[in-house]
């Protein structure tokens, strides 16, 4: 596969589904992020403070309720459990989505916090497959500070050591440290705006008269 598409729960059920559907004939292959269901373990979790083991494992539950969901709404996607699966689908002429729990149970680099997201089980993903990593949110790319905040400017390129001691953005805290290591860079892109989405991952568009950020890593 070309790349690894993640896919910002902020963006389920529309923009997700309609994305989902714009990535058929790509070679892409989709992870989904937990959305308002991984949104609301981390509320719980603040307020009665489970432990990291659980808040990790349920949180990669919700990315996969989400994927299920999303597969429901989309002919061109079938359900992928592995890497292997992931491969025999695209090859059928499929989308693949990965369910990941299963995969991560059996090989799960990660130590269980809340720095680690679908952005990094994402980055995993696509360092496995020697694939492309693109960021799909709600949002143009990466800012100094919140969007909406008086004074926040848009970054086009960033180095992945400078986002070391970022303040928080639209990435997960532990992606530009997993960027380093793998020596690769990534993509974040508005998915509300498909045509972004597919401007970056097709060979044959030429057109990047729009904001998104490349972190680079190598």
């Amino acid at each position: 596969m070309k790349q690894v598409v993640k896919i910002g729960g902020s963006l389920f059920p529309n923009y997700a589904i309609d994305l989902a559907k714009k990535l058929e004939n790509t070679n892409s292959l989709i992870v989904l992020g937990g959305g308002e269901f991984a949104n609301l373990i981390r509320k719980y979790d603040s307020e009665i403070n489970f432990s990291q083991e659980t808040n990790h494992w349920t949180a990669i539950d919700c990315m996969d309720i989400i994927a299920k969901l999303v597969n429901d709404k989309v002919e061109s996607t079938k359900l992928a459990y592995s890497i292997d699966d992931a491969i025999t689908i695209s090859d059928e002429g499929f989308t693949p989505i990965f369910v990941v729990s299963k995969f991560l149970r059996e090989d799960d680099p990660f130590e269980c916090s809340w720095d680690v997201t679908s952005d990094s089980i994402a980055a995993y993903i696509s360092h496995r497959l020697n694939a492309n990593l693109l960021i799909v949110t709600n949002v143009n790319g990466i800012y100094t500070q919140e969007p909406k905040e008086s004074g926040s400017t848009f970054i086009s390129k960033i180095d992945a050591k400078t986002m070391l001691n970022f303040p928080e953005s639209s990435i997960d805290v532990m992606l530009p440290t997993l960027l380093l290591k793998f020596g690769t860079n990534c993509y974040v892109v508005n998915g509300k705006y498909p045509e972004r989405v597919l401007s970056l991952i097709d060979d044959n568009i030429n057109d990047y008269n729009f904001d998104y950020t490349q972190i680079i890593g190598d």
